[in-house]
C-alpha cells in the first residue's frame, strides 16, 4: 500500500491532484458543495493512480476468436 501511494508519480497524476485541489478551492470559496463530490473523485484517482492508461478505456481485445 505504501508503495502505491509513493511510486510512479507522472504528469497525469500529479495534474488529477492539482484539478482536485483546485476543485476543493472553489468549494471553500463559492460555497457549493457540489465542488466537493468532483474533488473527491480527482484526489481519489491521484492518490490510489487510477484511471484511464496511456493506452485509453478502451476494453482490450483478444487476439484469438472462440469458434
Amino acid at each position: 500500500m505504501k508503495q502505491l501511494l509513493f511510486s510512479n508519480w507522472h504528469l497525469m497524476r500529479w495534474a488529477r491532484l492539482a484539478f482536485a485541489l483546485f476543485l476543493f478551492i472553489q468549494a471553500y470559496t463559492t460555497r457549493e458543495c457540489f465542488f466537493i463530490a468532483f474533488g473527491l473523485f480527482f484526489l481519489f484517482q491521484a492518490i490510489f493512480n487510477l484511471g484511464c492508461g496511456p493506452n485509453g478505456c478502451t476494453v482490450p481485445k483478444n487476439k484469438y476468436s472462440k469458434k
